[in-house]
């Protein structure tokens, strides 16, 4: 019922679209981007229950007050205390060898402001547990979600963020003058 109704508001009603050809595994990263709108979050969110797929997710532990943290930890929400350096990537890679499914969606720029400097934490999760990341985007401009690249981590962590750059350099945001690609 749920994912008819995602379905439904998503595609039907919203006028999205998917112009994805990645298989989607069952242990893998989803790096979305760009993230310029808390609109990207229902709409990512809308996309995936569609498919009838579940994915978890970062969000910093801001969010999570009542009665918003019960709803999205059961929606898959994992809080994340930004001021603390933990070791929250070998946590998070650790569960994904130990998991039978294993999906974590990140927006890498780690805000909706523009960065210039994107978190590396997705890419060392997915080193460290040896999963794919698939490359998403929420293409605004023509209501398109794509992946149309799935990068598994050569351990060579800057030439796999060029190969990320390149790929979202022509994907607008909601507010496209919130979203950059790292010049490497």
């Amino acid at each position: 019922m749920f994912k008819k109704l995602c379905h439904y508001l998503l595609f039907t009603r919203m006028g999205w679209k998917e112009n994805v050809d990645q298989p989607r595994p069952d242990k893998c990263i989803i790096c979305v981007a760009p993230h310029t709108s808390n609109w990207d979050f229902v709409i990512g969110k809308a996309y995936y229950s569609a498919l009838g797929l579940q994915s978890n997710f970062l969000m910093k532990k801001e969010w999570f007050f009542w009665p918003l943290g019960p709803l999205f930890r059961r929606m898959g929400g994992i809080p994340v205390e930004r001021s603390r350096r933990t070791s929250l990537t070998d946590q998070l890679a650790d569960w994904a060898v130990r998991s039978e499914r294993f999906s974590l969606a990140v927006t890498p720029e780690g805000t909706r402001s523009r960065v210039t400097q994107w978190k590396r934490g997705f890419y060392y999760i997915a080193l460290k547990a040896k999963l794919p990341i698939l490359l998403y985007a929420i293409d605004y401009p023509t209501k398109t979600i794509h992946c149309k690249r799935t990068l598994v981590p050569s351990g060579d962590v800057e030439k796999d963020m060029r190969i990320i750059m390149q790929y979202y350099k022509n994907y607008q945001g909601k507010h496209p003058e919130k979203f950059a690609v790292e010049q490497i």
